[in-house]
């Protein structure tokens, strides 16, 4: 059974699909890079939009695909196809790109990794690793209050909420 024969077309919107982070996430994504360096620590982003054919690929991977499962969203299931979720790594002091938890690269006796989560919070973000099911601890989202069933349909934070 279909979800979507229990839908009216007053449960979709016509809007044309983001192809950018949303601006208030773009805006607090370069304040965590700041506020971490500021701190000694070097964040690296290793994704932020994903369009639905990169979400596809990144799906396919330990399925159809060679590597291990890095997601269980598929395109149009996540909230980096809208804009509104980033990934985020370490970089080492010798230039690595790493995403070792326990890293403590700018000596004061607590993890980086921690630390970085903590200034997301902070900033707003919702981070993966709090999640019960899928633990996804380099992710990072603002959903502003919208669940993927109701962007998928077209509702849109607004540009200029903060």
């Amino acid at each position: 059974m279909l979800i979507y024969q229990y839908l009216k077309p007053a449960d979709f919107k016509e809007v044309p699909p983001p192809t950018a982070l949303h601006p208030l996430v773009a805006e607090k994504k370069n304040e965590l890079i700041a506020l971490a360096a500021d701190k000694g620590i070097n964040v690296v982003i290793t994704q932020d939009f994903r369009s639905i054919e990169e979400q596809d690929a990144l799906y396919e991977k330990g399925r159809t695909a060679e590597g291990n499962i890095v997601t269980h969203a598929k395109g149009g299931e996540s909230y980096h196809n809208f804009g509104l979720a980033i990934d985020f790594a370490l970089m080492s002091v010798d230039g690595q790109v790493i995403w070792d938890m326990n890293y403590d690269g700018n000596g004061n006796s607590r993890d980086d990794w921690m630390e970085v989560v903590k200034i997301a919070k902070d900033l707003g973000f919702e981070w993966g690793g709090d999640w019960t099911q899928f633990k996804d601890y380099p992710h990072l989202q603002m959903d502003f209050g919208l669940s993927i069933w109701e962007l998928q349909r077209g509702k849109r934070p607004p540009e200029a909420e903060r």
